[in-house]
């Protein structure tokens, strides 16, 4: 099946005015301004030569037009597409709680090389830090939404149809609230994007870690992962 890359935008669009947000809604006046020069200032750059020879885009009074771009979209891929637009802005996926003790967070400071004794050293921690305890590193919390969101079990795969699942990295992390140990902790997923990809799809989620017991969360993270079939 071939999907026109500027008709999936106009259909998302549709789909997501349904969700009461719109991309103009994400930028400010400030942000569109400076856009718009950069892009004045690129229309007569190699790199937009480059662009325009390459049918990527073009560029014109300080807007950008897609071209049309086919892409071969595998059948399940488009499957897993259209269940995944349907539930944008929705929370797809509650995880297990998981427990983490002065042990996992031990391990992963010898593992990172961060001893900080905010981290490694009880006694002084419960006598010096404002939180009367030691804490997990914000990064520990970060290398666990993989298993907080079952995505790491081969025997159940969040999606069994692909043939490959890529962590693509992070568009933004925020760490509002301390884990401390022995805490229990667990992930909550939305699905913020879903864009057809060569060979596949990317995703873009929300990941929530929230704390047993605490109303503010140990971690929002935007994922971004790929899809390939």
């Amino acid at each position: 099946m071939k999907v026109k890359v500027v008709d999936f935008i106009k259909r998302k669009r549709e789909v997501l005015s349904h969700h009461q947000f719109e991309f103009k809604d994400w930028l400010s006046p400030s942000i569109r301004d400076y856009w718009i020069e950069f892009l004045n200032k690129a229309n007569s750059s190699h790199f937009a030569t480059w662009v325009k020879d390459h049918n990527l885009v073009s560029i014109s009074n300080g807007e950008t037009v897609s071209e049309p771009i086919e892409i071969e979209m595998h059948q399940e891929a488009t499957k897993v597409m259209n269940e995944l637009t349907a539930s944008l802005g929705e929370e797809i996926h509650v995880g297990e709680w998981l427990t983490v003790d002065q042990l996992r967070i031990n391990n992963f400071a010898n593992v990172t090389d961060d001893h900080q004794w905010i981290h490694t050293d009880p006694e002084k921690a419960a006598a010096e830090s404002p939180f009367k305890t030691t804490i997990a590193h914000g990064f520990l919390t970060l290398s666990l939404l993989s298993v907080l969101t079952d995505s790491v079990d081969p025997a159940s795969p969040k999606f069994p149809s692909a043939k490959m699942t890529v962590n693509y990295g992070l568009n933004q992390v925020r760490f509002p609230y301390p884990v401390k140990s022995g805490v229990n902790i667990r992930a909550r997923t939305k699905i913020q994007s879903v864009t057809p990809i060569k060979r596949g799809l990317e995703i873009v989620q929300e990941i929530t870690v929230e704390i047993e017991g605490c109303r503010r969360p140990a971690c929002v993270a935007e994922s971004v992962m790929r899809l390939y079939f």
